[in-house]
């Protein structure tokens, strides 16, 4: 074959002109085959890059549900407890405020009236009795000429006495039969404990 050696003058510079390629697979003429393994090296890599952070999106995902899943199942078991920890902060609270109250209101003839004949109620059929009451409340009740303290029935035989062991509003009542703690600490604590139970 000859080969050809004259030049080719050209009006104007050739763009993008490439050299036919010797066979499938070559590199294009004019072309580095370490520059074409190096290409298809980061083409293979680009796609096992993005399959793997694929693969790791989707593990991600699935741990981000698992998360999400138990924190829904912690929300589900503690709101029931939250409620009724609340529920007893709040009885606590009104109890706590209620003997406030009454601790503070002053003592009178009528109240600790109220407190003999509730305690007296529940010792009916019994003949003989002692009611227990501080001392301040049992010289208020003489003064104010209670009736409470003689119920003009001669069936009965009663007496009332001074106490230490009662404090003020409240009484006990001493039976053959036991004793009937009619003080506002006693109601308190029973009050609380069937509230809290």
């Amino acid at each position: 074959m000859n080969s050809w050696s004259e030049t080719i003058p050209l009006p104007k510079p050739l763009r993008d002109l490439r050299l036919v390629s010797a066979g499938p697979g070559a590199p294009p003429a004019g072309e580095d085959p370490r520059q074409a393994e190096l290409q298809a090296r980061y083409q293979r890599g680009l796609a096992d890059g993005e399959k793997a952070l694929a693969e790791k999106l989707l593990q991600q995902r699935a741990e981000l549900h698992e998360l999400v899943q138990g924190l829904l199942e912690s929300l589900r078991k503690a709101v029931p407890q939250v409620v009724r920890d609340t529920e007893n902060a709040l009885v606590s609270l009104a109890l706590a405020v209620s003997q406030k109250l009454v601790a503070d209101m002053p003592v009178s003839a009528a109240m600790v009236e109220a407190s003999v004949r509730d305690a007296l109620a529940q010792v009916e059929g019994t003949a003989q009795f002692t009611v227990r009451l501080n001392r301040a409340d049992l010289e208020l009740l003489q003064k104010a000429g209670s009736p409470v303290l003689d119920p003009g029935d001669g069936s009965k035989q009663f007496r009332f006495l001074p106490s230490p062991d009662v404090t003020r509003g409240g009484c006990m009542v001493e039976t053959n039969f036991g004793t009937i703690d009619a003080r506002r600490e006693t109601k308190f604590d029973l009050l609380k404990r069937s509230l809290t139970a």
